[in-house]
């Protein structure tokens, strides 16, 4: 027998590795490093210099976008010394207002809300000195009227030298004094006549308190919901944001002091002076920011006794917005780090926005004596005067920052947008004491381009409206915002320029009163649409679905205000009493406030908005209270001149004779 044979051997599979003699992978970043030199060993010549010179560029990019940053916020944060000199020793003041018994409700904490897009009007003005030499103007049959105009609004001024516009005009100053210079060692001071607020004697009327107490519960409302924050949502008892810097408390800083409530301004400037900061990563736009914010605190640092107020930080950190190719300025900025730029839309801003800033930023610069401000801002002024595409005076509604052409050329319009364009024009010229001629022509030319173009009769009661004017078209579409011009005319009148001005401005005031009086809430819509030709069962006054809200504007009563400060026709006090009360009826909300509408035609579902334009408490109740005013000198129209959100700043004495 044989023995049993061993079992098989088991079957073993086996690797081959090789390893490289001396080296071994002990996980780290070494080996990785060598394949990717061998991957980059592997691409061509052209294909290494293309990644190269992408990396080179994108650090070349990145090294320029620093340096921009850097420069943008130097020009926020930098200060010369002489930008820090202590503020004019004699600025108006005027005494402290009569004490309010008011006792607002206490405020509740609220959680903070992410900032909303919000939109408003376009506003604008013009500004310029006088050249070295004549200029020549083709249109002298059209300039006739307007140079007339000049000499009879000069004609109480004796001669002492003579001054030379930008078109050739020639117009007597008022003795003793010269043209503003923008090279002046010192801006011109304000008249040392101390302005009053409120005769002593006098307490408020009826009608007065009945402003005081809608201011009162609109404030209650503010503080109580929304209390720092920009605007009141009165329905939801909430807030919105849009700037996030208490816009409201800062646009009623000046209409407390004016009302005499001085326990509620004294809680809002401490809430100023210890909780307002300007040092945050916000955009703002330039011109909604510089009419409500800087003109809000300008105001009141005058009307108040010079108390010192930050306008002069935040003007340093609106100026980046100026640093555009064409020096017209963006219409954003980021008050943080000083970035500007124009809106994601578009790389136009609105010619009413860059022209409408002018006001406040002279005034920047007299009270701090940098002439940074007014440079900038008539440096803005300057270039509009010069530019074509123009018709008779008026102008455009949009103008490219990079090239500082117009754009959309061929429409012209006294609206959004434009409005406030004009309105500025007249007003610096009031603000520089009449002596920035320039400024008059162009508004003169202006109006009769108005009255050429844009002017019309509506059927059947033939009333005087502006329209608009769309590459040669005429439409029958007046905004609400236009109810600003028969205030402007009727200014204009007061010192000095054609009576004409002031019968349009009544025509055009009784217009503005119907566009309330013909809705069945007695407010006004946003837009409206005149009937031009006679038709059974048809008002003057036509309004489409889309137009009928009402923002509870100030327009229609700041007119009413001028037109009874001027005239002294108290069917303009009783007007505005009637706005007051549908104001009353249809926009007050119980718990604190008032709120925009969205429908002025039910009386019965006005279908509330819930929201309080912060230029309800710094614009409207602020010109309801003057309306019912008779008092000529509370805020004398020879003293102050309104800028565009109601914010009085001071007339300009002439300088004195050294």
């Amino acid at each position: 027998m044989y023995p049993p044979l061993p079992p098989p051997a088991p079957h073993r599979d086996f690797i081959s590795v090789t390893l490289s003699l001396g080296q071994s992978y002990d996980g780290s970043k070494s080996w990785r490093r060598r394949s990717c030199w061998r991957k980059w060993k592997q691409l061509s010549r052209l294909q290494r210099n293309v990644i190269l010179f992408s990396l080179t560029f994108l650090m070349l990019c990145g090294f320029l976008s620093y340096i921009s940053v850097a420069d943008q916020w130097t020009a926020v944060d930098g200060r010369s010394a002489e930008e820090q000199k202590t503020r004019p020793a004699d600025p108006p003041v005027l005494p402290a207002p009569q004490k309010a018994d008011a006792h607002p409700e206490n405020m509740q904490g609220a959680l903070p809300q992410k900032p909303q897009r919000h939109f408003r009007r376009g506003p604008p003005n013009l500004h310029l000195r006088a050249p070295g030499k004549d200029s020549e103007d083709p249109r002298q049959g059209d300039t006739k009227r307007r140079d007339e105009a000049v000499g009879d609004a000069h004609q109480e001024e004796s001669t002492q030298r003579t001054v030379v516009s930008w078109r050739g005009a020639v117009i007597e100053p008022q003795p003793g004094t010269e043209l503003p210079s923008r090279k002046a060692e010192a801006p011109a001071r304000p008249s040392s006549q101390a302005p009053r607020i409120q005769n002593p004697a006098a307490s408020p009327n009826e009608r007065q308190r009945a402003v005081i107490d809608a201011f009162r519960h609109a404030w209650a409302g503010y503080r109580k919901f929304a209390w720092g924050h920009d605007e009141l949502k009165p329905v939801s008892r909430s807030f919105s944001e849009w700037f996030g810097l208490g816009l409201t408390l800062i646009d009623a800083l000046d209409t407390m002091w004016i009302l005499g409530l001085k326990k509620e301004f004294e809680e809002a400037r401490k809430w100023v002076s210890k909780k307002l900061r300007f040092q945050k990563d916000v955009d703002v736009n330039l011109f909604e920011s510089t009419i409500r914010i800087l003109g809000g605190l300008l105001s009141a640092y005058h009307l108040s006794g010079g108390r010192a107020l930050p306008e002069e930080d935040f003007g340093n950190r609106l100026m980046p917005a100026f640093q555009t190719p064409s020096k017209i300025p963006y219409s954003d900025v980021n008050i943080g780090t000083g970035a500007a730029h124009p809106p994601r839309w578009t790389s136009d801003s609105t010619v009413a926005e860059v022209t409408s800033i002018q006001l406040e930023f002279r005034e920047l610069s007299r009270l701090t004596g940098s002439k940074k401000f007014q440079e900038a801002a008539e440096e803005v002024t300057r270039h509009v005067h010069s530019l074509s595409g123009k018709k008779d005076g008026l102008v455009p509604m949009f103008i490219n920052t990079h090239s500082g052409l117009f754009t959309h050329m061929g429409v012209f319009t006294l609206g959004a947008r434009a409005d406030s364009y004009y309105e500025y024009l007249l007003k610096q010229w009031i603000q520089g004491g009449k002596q920035e001629t320039q400024l008059l022509e162009d508004y003169l030319e202006a109006i009769e381009g108005i009255r050429r173009h844009l002017l019309r009769r509506s059927e059947p009661r033939k009333l005087t409206f502006v329209g608009e004017l769309a590459h040669g078209r005429f439409s029958a579409k007046m905004d609400h915002l236009v109810c600003f011009l028969p205030g402007t005319l009727a200014l204009g009148a007061h010192h000095g320029l054609p009576a004409d001005h002031m019968e349009l401005a009544r025509a055009l005031m009784d217009t503005c009163y119907q566009m309330n009086r013909q809705m069945e809430t007695g407010l006004s819509p946003e837009i409206v649409h005149f009937n031009l030709y006679p038709q059974n069962d048809h008002k003057d006054v036509q309004v489409k679905p889309a137009d009928r809200h009402n923002l509870l504007r100030p327009e229609t009563v700041e007119s009413l205000f001028y037109l009874y400060r001027l005239t002294g026709d108290r069917k303009y006090q009783d007007w505005g009493w009637e706005i007051l009360q549908s104001f009353n009826t249809y926009t007050r909300v119980p718990s604190g406030g008032y709120s925009s509408i969205s429908n002025v035609q039910d009386p019965l579902n006005p279908q509330p908005r819930d929201k309080m334009e912060s230029f309800f408490l710094g614009e409207t109740l602020k010109y309801l209270y003057l309306l019912f005013s008779d008092d000529p000198d509370l805020l004398s129209l020879d003293t102050y001149v309104f800028n565009t959100e109601a914010h009085p700043l001071p007339i300009w004495a002439p300088p004195r004779e050294v």
